[in-house]
Protein backbone atom coordinates (compact mmCIF):
# COMPACT_ATOMS: atom_id res chain seq x y z
CA UNK A 1 0.00 0.00 0.00
CA UNK A 2 1.25 3.52 -0.71
CA UNK A 3 2.45 5.56 2.25
CA UNK A 4 -0.16 8.06 3.48
CA UNK A 5 1.70 11.10 4.85
CA UNK A 6 0.73 11.84 8.44
CA UNK A 7 3.82 13.24 10.15
CA UNK A 8 4.05 16.84 11.33
CA UNK A 9 7.41 18.58 10.95
CA UNK A 10 7.91 21.15 13.74
CA UNK A 11 10.39 23.91 12.91
CA UNK A 12 11.95 26.23 15.49
CA UNK A 13 14.62 26.78 18.10
CA UNK A 14 15.05 24.39 21.02
CA UNK A 15 15.85 25.91 24.40
CA UNK A 16 16.95 24.59 27.77
CA UNK A 17 14.14 25.79 30.04
CA UNK A 18 15.06 26.53 33.66
CA UNK A 19 11.70 27.07 35.36
CA UNK A 20 11.45 28.47 38.89
CA UNK A 21 8.05 27.94 40.53
CA UNK A 22 6.58 28.83 43.89
CA UNK A 23 7.95 32.37 44.07
CA UNK A 24 6.35 34.58 46.71
CA UNK A 25 7.52 37.71 44.88
CA UNK A 26 9.09 38.41 41.51
CA UNK A 27 12.75 39.51 41.57
CA UNK A 28 13.63 43.19 41.56
CA UNK A 29 17.00 44.75 40.85
CA UNK A 30 19.39 44.46 43.77
CA UNK A 31 17.40 41.80 45.66
CA UNK A 32 17.48 38.02 45.69
CA UNK A 33 14.37 35.82 45.69
CA UNK A 34 14.09 32.10 46.38
CA UNK A 35 11.79 29.67 44.61
CA UNK A 36 10.16 26.59 46.11
CA UNK A 37 11.09 24.42 43.15
CA UNK A 38 12.98 24.36 39.85
CA UNK A 39 12.50 22.23 36.74
CA UNK A 40 15.08 21.92 33.95
CA UNK A 41 13.64 20.65 30.68
CA UNK A 42 13.79 20.98 26.92
CA UNK A 43 11.71 23.87 25.67
CA UNK A 44 10.81 25.95 22.67
CA UNK A 45 7.56 25.80 20.74
CA UNK A 46 8.78 23.35 18.10
CA UNK A 47 9.91 20.75 20.63
CA UNK A 48 6.93 21.16 22.96
CA UNK A 49 4.39 20.86 20.13
CA UNK A 50 6.23 17.86 18.68
CA UNK A 51 6.38 16.16 22.09
CA UNK A 52 2.65 16.59 22.65
CA UNK A 53 1.89 15.38 19.12
CA UNK A 54 3.97 12.26 19.77
CA UNK A 55 2.16 11.67 23.06
CA UNK A 56 -1.16 11.85 21.19
CA UNK A 57 0.02 9.22 18.70
CA UNK A 58 0.74 11.63 15.84
CA UNK A 59 4.16 11.09 14.23
CA UNK A 60 6.25 14.25 14.62
CA UNK A 61 9.70 15.33 13.49
CA UNK A 62 11.76 18.09 15.08
CA UNK A 63 13.52 20.50 12.72
CA UNK A 64 15.98 22.41 14.86
CA UNK A 65 19.61 23.27 15.45
CA UNK A 66 21.22 22.21 18.73
CA UNK A 67 24.55 23.20 20.21
CA UNK A 68 27.40 20.92 21.18
CA UNK A 69 27.96 22.61 24.57
CA UNK A 70 27.19 20.83 27.88
CA UNK A 71 23.87 22.66 28.42
CA UNK A 72 22.61 21.68 24.97
CA UNK A 73 23.82 18.11 25.41
CA UNK A 74 22.03 17.87 28.75
CA UNK A 75 18.75 17.80 26.81
CA UNK A 76 19.66 14.63 24.92
CA UNK A 77 18.05 12.08 27.29
CA UNK A 78 14.72 13.92 27.26
CA UNK A 79 14.74 14.38 23.49
CA UNK A 80 15.59 10.72 22.91
CA UNK A 81 12.78 9.57 25.21
CA UNK A 82 10.18 11.84 23.61
CA UNK A 83 9.11 9.61 20.74
CA UNK A 84 9.91 12.42 18.29
CA UNK A 85 11.74 11.75 15.02
CA UNK A 86 15.12 13.42 15.63
CA UNK A 87 16.74 12.45 12.34
CA UNK A 88 16.60 16.03 11.01
CA UNK A 89 18.17 17.71 14.06
CA UNK A 90 21.37 19.57 13.15
CA UNK A 91 24.23 19.80 15.66
CA UNK A 92 26.47 22.86 15.44
CA UNK A 93 28.80 24.67 17.80
CA UNK A 94 27.18 28.02 17.07
CA UNK A 95 23.66 26.80 17.97
CA UNK A 96 24.07 26.86 21.73
CA UNK A 97 23.74 27.31 24.53
CA UNK A 98 20.15 28.56 24.29
CA UNK A 99 18.75 28.84 27.84
CA UNK A 100 15.39 30.23 28.88
CA UNK A 101 14.87 31.19 32.52
CA UNK A 102 11.18 31.25 33.45
CA UNK A 103 9.99 32.80 36.72
CA UNK A 104 6.48 31.74 37.77
CA UNK A 105 4.43 33.43 40.49
CA UNK A 106 0.79 32.38 40.56
CA UNK A 107 -0.56 33.19 37.11
CA UNK A 108 2.29 35.59 36.30
CA UNK A 109 5.37 34.61 34.31
CA UNK A 110 8.56 36.35 33.24
CA UNK A 111 11.15 35.01 30.80
CA UNK A 112 14.72 35.72 29.81
CA UNK A 113 16.11 33.80 26.82
CA UNK A 114 19.22 33.69 24.68
CA UNK A 115 19.20 32.87 20.97
CA UNK A 116 22.35 31.42 19.43
CA UNK A 117 23.21 31.24 15.75
CA UNK A 118 20.61 30.94 13.00
CA UNK A 119 17.45 28.89 13.30
CA UNK A 120 17.43 27.27 9.84
CA UNK A 121 18.70 23.69 9.97
CA UNK A 122 20.71 22.44 7.00
CA UNK A 123 18.30 19.49 6.87
CA UNK A 124 15.24 21.66 6.14
CA UNK A 125 14.66 20.80 2.48
CA UNK A 126 15.45 17.12 3.09
CA UNK A 127 12.92 16.97 5.90
CA UNK A 128 10.11 18.68 4.03
CA UNK A 129 10.67 16.37 1.06
CA UNK A 130 10.32 13.23 3.19
CA UNK A 131 7.48 10.99 1.95
CA UNK A 132 5.76 10.74 5.32
CA UNK A 133 5.58 14.51 6.08
CA UNK A 134 2.06 15.92 5.71
CA UNK A 135 2.24 19.25 7.54
CA UNK A 136 4.75 21.90 8.57
CA UNK A 137 4.30 23.71 11.88
CA UNK A 138 6.43 26.84 12.34
CA UNK A 139 6.78 27.56 16.05
CA UNK A 140 7.68 31.26 15.96
CA UNK A 141 7.74 34.15 13.53
CA UNK A 142 11.43 34.71 14.26
CA UNK A 143 12.12 31.32 12.66
CA UNK A 144 10.03 32.24 9.62
CA UNK A 145 11.97 35.51 9.41
CA UNK A 146 15.20 33.48 9.23
CA UNK A 147 13.76 31.25 6.46
CA UNK A 148 11.30 33.39 4.48
CA UNK A 149 11.13 30.82 1.66
CA UNK A 150 10.03 27.91 3.87
CA UNK A 151 6.29 28.38 3.30
CA UNK A 152 6.75 28.35 -0.47
CA UNK A 153 8.94 25.24 -0.25
CA UNK A 154 6.36 23.46 1.90
CA UNK A 155 3.39 24.43 -0.28
CA UNK A 156 5.21 23.38 -3.46
CA UNK A 157 5.70 19.98 -1.86
CA UNK A 158 1.98 19.69 -1.12
CA UNK A 159 2.23 20.32 2.63
CA UNK A 160 -0.18 22.37 4.68
CA UNK A 161 1.37 24.96 7.02
CA UNK A 162 0.59 26.35 10.47
CA UNK A 163 2.25 29.18 12.37
CA UNK A 164 2.34 30.21 16.01
CA UNK A 165 3.83 33.73 15.91
CA UNK A 166 5.14 33.52 19.51
CA UNK A 167 5.56 36.83 21.29
CA UNK A 168 8.51 38.91 20.12
CA UNK A 169 8.47 42.69 20.57
CA UNK A 170 10.82 43.36 17.69
CA UNK A 171 9.25 41.02 15.17
CA UNK A 172 5.53 41.25 15.89
CA UNK A 173 4.95 44.84 16.87
CA UNK A 174 7.40 46.46 14.46
CA UNK A 175 7.82 44.17 11.46
CA UNK A 176 5.98 45.76 8.55
CA UNK A 177 6.48 42.60 6.47
CA UNK A 178 4.75 40.29 8.93
CA UNK A 179 1.61 39.56 6.92
CA UNK A 180 3.44 39.38 3.60
CA UNK A 181 5.91 36.84 4.95
CA UNK A 182 3.02 34.79 6.33
CA UNK A 183 1.24 34.41 2.97
CA UNK A 184 0.44 30.75 2.40
CA UNK A 185 -0.07 29.84 6.07
CA UNK A 186 -3.21 27.70 6.40
CA UNK A 187 -3.62 27.76 10.19
CA UNK A 188 -2.64 30.74 12.35
CA UNK A 189 -2.39 30.13 16.10
CA UNK A 190 -1.72 33.35 18.05
CA UNK A 191 -2.66 34.14 21.62
CA UNK A 192 -4.85 37.12 22.37
CA UNK A 193 -1.96 39.47 23.21
CA UNK A 194 -0.24 38.65 19.93
CA UNK A 195 -3.55 39.16 18.12
CA UNK A 196 -3.97 42.59 19.69
CA UNK A 197 -0.43 43.63 18.79
CA UNK A 198 -0.79 42.47 15.19
CA UNK A 199 -4.20 43.98 14.47
CA UNK A 200 -4.60 46.90 16.86
CA UNK A 201 -8.01 45.47 17.79
CA UNK A 202 -9.10 44.74 21.36
CA UNK A 203 -12.02 42.30 21.11
CA UNK A 204 -11.53 38.65 20.10
CA UNK A 205 -14.16 38.96 17.38
CA UNK A 206 -12.47 42.00 15.81
CA UNK A 207 -9.05 40.34 16.00
CA UNK A 208 -10.39 37.27 14.21
CA UNK A 209 -12.04 39.33 11.48
CA UNK A 210 -8.83 41.23 10.85
CA UNK A 211 -6.59 38.16 10.82
CA UNK A 212 -8.91 36.26 8.49
CA UNK A 213 -8.03 38.75 5.78
CA UNK A 214 -4.71 36.87 5.61
CA UNK A 215 -5.28 33.45 7.17
CA UNK A 216 -8.05 30.96 6.21
CA UNK A 217 -8.20 29.43 9.71
CA UNK A 218 -7.43 31.48 12.82
CA UNK A 219 -7.36 30.04 16.33
CA UNK A 220 -7.07 32.65 19.08
CA UNK A 221 -5.79 31.28 22.40
CA UNK A 222 -7.19 33.12 25.42
CA UNK A 223 -5.52 31.40 28.38
CA UNK A 224 -7.90 30.99 31.31
CA UNK A 225 -10.77 32.09 29.06
CA UNK A 226 -10.31 29.23 26.60
CA UNK A 227 -10.03 29.77 22.86
CA UNK A 228 -12.02 30.96 19.87
CA UNK A 229 -11.61 29.89 16.24
CA UNK A 230 -12.82 31.19 12.89
CA UNK A 231 -12.86 29.29 9.60
CA UNK A 232 -14.85 30.57 6.65
CA UNK A 233 -18.25 31.57 7.99
CA UNK A 234 -17.88 29.42 11.12
CA UNK A 235 -16.80 30.96 14.43
CA UNK A 236 -16.85 28.93 17.64
CA UNK A 237 -15.48 29.29 21.14
CA UNK A 238 -14.61 26.91 23.94
CA UNK A 239 -14.02 27.55 27.63
CA UNK A 240 -10.90 26.48 29.48
CA UNK A 241 -11.14 23.40 31.67
CA UNK A 242 -11.04 23.81 35.47
CA UNK A 243 -7.69 22.33 36.51
CA UNK A 244 -4.99 22.97 39.09
CA UNK A 245 -2.52 25.27 37.35
CA UNK A 246 1.13 24.67 38.27
CA UNK A 247 2.95 26.27 35.31
CA UNK A 248 1.59 27.68 32.05
CA UNK A 249 4.93 27.49 30.23
CA UNK A 250 4.33 25.84 26.86
CA UNK A 251 0.56 25.58 27.31
CA UNK A 252 -0.06 27.35 24.01
CA UNK A 253 2.30 24.97 22.22
CA UNK A 254 0.53 22.00 23.77
CA UNK A 255 -2.78 23.49 22.61
CA UNK A 256 -1.31 23.69 19.09
CA UNK A 257 -0.53 19.98 19.17
CA UNK A 258 -4.02 18.99 20.29
CA UNK A 259 -5.68 21.21 17.72
CA UNK A 260 -3.43 20.17 14.82
CA UNK A 261 -3.67 16.46 15.61
CA UNK A 262 -7.46 16.63 15.51
CA UNK A 263 -7.78 19.05 12.58
CA UNK A 264 -5.44 17.07 10.30
CA UNK A 265 -7.53 13.99 11.01
CA UNK A 266 -11.08 15.37 11.05
CA UNK A 267 -11.25 18.99 9.73
CA UNK A 268 -13.86 19.41 12.48
CA UNK A 269 -13.55 22.83 14.13
CA UNK A 270 -15.50 21.95 17.29
CA UNK A 271 -13.62 18.73 17.95
CA UNK A 272 -10.27 20.30 17.17
CA UNK A 273 -10.83 23.28 19.46
CA UNK A 274 -11.85 20.90 22.26
CA UNK A 275 -8.73 18.79 21.64
CA UNK A 276 -6.55 21.89 21.86
CA UNK A 277 -8.18 22.92 25.14
CA UNK A 278 -7.64 19.43 26.58
CA UNK A 279 -3.97 19.36 25.58
CA UNK A 280 -3.38 22.80 27.07
CA UNK A 281 -5.13 21.78 30.29
CA UNK A 282 -2.88 18.73 30.65
CA UNK A 283 0.19 20.89 30.12
CA UNK A 284 -0.49 23.45 32.86
CA UNK A 285 -0.78 20.80 35.58
CA UNK A 286 2.99 20.22 35.73
CA UNK A 287 6.14 22.31 35.37
CA UNK A 288 7.72 22.41 31.93
CA UNK A 289 6.12 22.38 28.52
CA UNK A 290 6.40 18.75 27.43
CA UNK A 291 3.97 16.02 28.55
CA UNK A 292 4.59 15.07 32.20
CA UNK A 293 5.86 11.59 31.41
CA UNK A 294 8.64 13.18 29.34
CA UNK A 295 9.74 15.82 31.83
Amino acid sequence: MPLIPSKVACLGRTYCDIIFTGLSEMPVLGRERFAQDVTIAAGGGAYITAAHLASLGRPAALLTRLGTDPLSRSLDPELEASGIDLSFVERSGDAGPQPTVALVKGGERAFVSRRAGGSRPSTLEQALSARDIAHLHIAEFATLKDSPDVITIARNLGLTVSLDPSWDDQLIRRDADFFELCRGVDIFLPNVEEGKALTGESSAEAILRSLQETFPLVVLKRGEYGAIASYGSSCISAEALPVNVVDTTGAGDAFNAGFLHSWLRTSDLNRSLAAGIEAGARSVQSAGGAPPRLS
